[in-house]
């Protein structure tokens, strides 16, 4: 039955549809505030993304991953220092077999025999122009032993003295020592009168005598 209003009018019938009756809770653009985890997810989606866009941005440049050349420049580092390490292992190696040499060498002396030690510890004979020396004229020349006696006053000599002949006389001039600490002396007056032959002789009346024969 159609009803009626009191100013006269007929009233419309009441049509419902869904929207009359709304569904609990908010829909569309009236929704309820959403979760933080939901809300940061597609920021951290982007910074993943970017995040494998530069890796591979790297590798297509360099060829490697930046960890990969981290690895390299360690493993260089560290075959640098390995050959230095064995330049010195083999330098001391080297230095100790040196040493060792060394050691044998030196050891090497003192096998000699006790005669060639002590013949090399022996002093040497030297000159002594402060010993005695005659110079004996052999000769018929007058004052010769007197002339040579001036030359080896001039070499540096200090005891000569010129004598005649007293006994025998040898066939060749020569010049004769007493003792073995003479025979340096000996040599270099027989050099400086230039006499060739130089002998040892227990009858001499002086350590050394040059006898002047033609």
């Amino acid at each position: 039955m159609a009803s009626t209003r009191d100013n006269g009018t007929q009233a419309r019938p009441q049509v419902h549809d869904a929207f009359d009756n709304p569904p609990k809770g908010p829909v569309g653009v009236h929704r309820g505030p959403r979760s933080l985890s939901v809300r940061v997810l597609p920021y951290l989606l982007v910074v993943v993304l970017a995040v494998l866009c530069g890796l591979g941005l790297w590798a297509a440049v360099s060829g490697s991953l930046p960890w990969q050349q981290t690895h390299n420049e360690a493993s260089r580092v560290i075959s640098s220092h390995l050959p230095k390490r064995s330049a010195s292992s083999s330098a001391s190696s080297s230095a100790t077999a040196t040493d060792q040499a060394s050691q044998e060498q030196t050891s090497e002396p003192s096998s000699q025999s006790p005669s060639a030690s002590a013949s090399s510890s022996s002093p040497a004979p030297v000159v002594n122009r402060g010993t005695r020396v005659t110079v004996i004229n052999g000769t018929r020349v007058t004052g010769y032993a007197g002339k040579k006696r001036q030359v080896l006053v001039n070499a540096g000599y200090t005891a000569v003295t010129a004598s005649n002949p007293q006994g025998a006389l040898p066939g060749v001039s020569m010049v004769r020592y007493r003792d073995e600490a003479d025979k340096a002396t000996a040599q270099e007056v027989a050099n400086v009168l230039g006499i060739a032959q130089v002998e040892q002789s227990s009858v001499t009346t002086t350590p050394v005598e040059a006898i002047l024969m033609q």
